[in-house]
């Protein structure tokens, strides 16, 4: 179990839920020889280097654009007070999902942890949530690298459903190759990325006018409005899926555990850099961006980095710079997202949650399926719709909804099990969780203030999957999958004590 491979022979599982195990209904399946071996990954392809860059590449396209429109909702002031708690937020939560990482290294991150704490439900909840953000936003970064494209006039493209294919195409692509192989593409384009991001705060910072910071007019019916606050307190909230957005994603390193060279040592260590990195770059490009041309000029900017550099609108040498940088980092978080919801789903799939055919490798260890089924799913919605904004706001409920879980699991753990190994303990333990769990909650709530039909759009997506659980799937559950073992354990050791 040490490297969340286990092919024994399954053995049924039947304690009562809560404990941690499929509870009545969810008898464990009994696989047929050989149904690990052919839903194994590549083990010990990435050490602490590879893994903290790609934590950097879930987030970095968030930086270049989409955090801005958290202006037009708080302010400056709204927004910066947003980013801190968010900011708090994913520290938190990363220190708890350390914790539970080191515990239970396998590649059904978040539903592996709610699994054992909060059962199968709590187990496919989470899951189903985090897959929701992994299918819908490189959905959504897919139309923003074509505008991009579109926007530099490379080659003459055109933003549409050709380019979006060529980005799916492209980039499962190298997916299949070979988990080393991508992830070390990813670290190269992201540290382009995060290159751009300092040459921009050096050059805006040689602008920086305090005064433009809160140029956004005051609203006079909002309670507590200010030139700080000029939305008033509700901005600040309204403002919170707006700072999620210089974080959001990190939480899927755990996703690479399976594939990570002593996950329990490698995978803490990755995730406190890689947000540590993120926190930097959150506060000078937020700093920068706005002080060098005010606040106003950026709050609606698609390219807020370009709009701060060129004050008269003429294009300048480090504005047109910035411009492909962005570029490089839309492509880092959509290839990191892709790996990182092909891990959700292959850990899923191999547990019986979704039907267990998604979760097969490939001679390279690569779930081929589950790269191939998201991109298809995600390429036929950008195409259809177009709505790059619409499917991040959806990405961003499902994501808040798996923070909430996430938290929650690493609460219930502490209290229920405080004499389990932890490799990794989180500083302020179970206190620490709280505070993520209690600001995802209210950041959640914040997201029906932006993006109502969002909000519905996520609940028909979880009301179709929640069927299929409650009808299906949670009586073909697969015992022998790490997950599933882990969390029997738990059952097994419970009973032992009651006897």
């Amino acid at each position: 179990m040490a490297d969340g491979i286990d092919s024994r022979p399954a053995t049924p599982t039947t304690a009562p839920p809560g404990g941690g195990s499929p509870g009545p209904g969810a008898q464990g399946h009994h696989p047929h020889h050989g149904y690990l071996e052919r839903r194994s990954l590549r083990q010990g392809s990435a050490g602490w280097l590879l893994l903290t860059g790609l934590g950097v590449a879930y987030v970095v396209s968030g930086d270049f654009s989409g955090w801005n429109f958290g202006l037009a909702e708080g302010g400056f002031g709204g927004l910066a007070v947003a980013t801190v708690l968010m900011g708090l937020m994913y520290t938190c939560m990363v220190f708890a999902l350390a914790e539970l990482a080191a515990i239970l290294p396998t590649a059904g991150g978040g539903y592996g942890f709610a699994r054992r704490a909060l059962g199968t439900w709590g187990g496919f909840l989470t899951g189903t949530a985090i897959l929701i953000e992994y299918v819908l936003a490189p959905a959504a970064i897919s139309i923003f690298i074509g505008d991009y494209v579109e926007s530099l006039g490379l080659f003459g493209l055109e933003s549409g459903w050709p380019l979006q294919l060529a980005c799916f195409v492209v980039f499962v692509g190298i997916h299949l190759w070979g988990v080393g192989e991508a992830l070390r593409f990813s670290f190269v384009v992201t540290g382009i990325a995060v290159a751009a991001l300092l040459i921009f705060a050096v050059g805006a910072f040689t602008e920086f006018d305090a005064s433009g910071l809160n140029d956004i007019p005051a609203d006079p019916d909002a309670f507590g409005s200010s030139s700080w606050l000029p939305f008033g307190l509700l901005g600040i909230w309204a403002a919170f899926p707006f700072g999620m957005w210089f974080f959001l994603g990190v939480e899927g390193v755990p996703l690479a555990a399976e594939e990570t060279r002593d996950p329990a040592r490698t995978l803490p260590r990755a995730m406190a850099l890689s947000m540590g990195i993120l926190l930097l770059l959150a506060l000078i490009t937020f700093l920068a961006a706005t002080g060098a041309r005010g606040s106003a000029a950026v709050q609606d900017a698609g390219n807020p980095l370009v709009a701060a550099l060129q004050g008269d609108g003429e294009p300048t040498p480090l504005s047109r710079f910035v411009n492909y940088a962005g570029l490089a980092g839309l492509v880092a978080s959509f290839f990191s997202l892709v790996y990182a919801g092909s891990r959700q789903l292959f850990a899923l799939s191999r547990a019986g949650y979704l039907p267990r055919f998604l979760s097969l490798t490939s001679r390279r260890k690569a779930p081929w399926l589950g790269l191939l089924v998201p991109g298809a799913i995600g390429f036929s919605l950008a195409a259809a719709t177009g709505d790059g904004a619409r499917m991040l706001n959806v990405a961003v409920l499902g994501a808040t909804i798996s923070y909430a879980l996430m938290s929650l699991s690493h609460i219930v753990l502490r209290r229920r099990e405080p004499d389990l190994p932890r490799p990794y303990r989180t500083p302020g333990g179970a206190a620490t969780s709280a505070v993520a769990f209690v600001l995802a909650c209210s950041a959640l709530v914040a997201t029906f203030l932006v993006d109502q039909d969002a909000a519905l759009i996520t609940l028909g997506v979880y009301a179709v999957a929640v069927a299929y659980f409650a009808f299906y799937s949670r009586h073909r559950l697969v015992a022998a999958a790490p997950e599933e073992e882990f969390a029997a354990l738990a059952a097994a050791e419970a009973e032992l004590e009651r006897d």
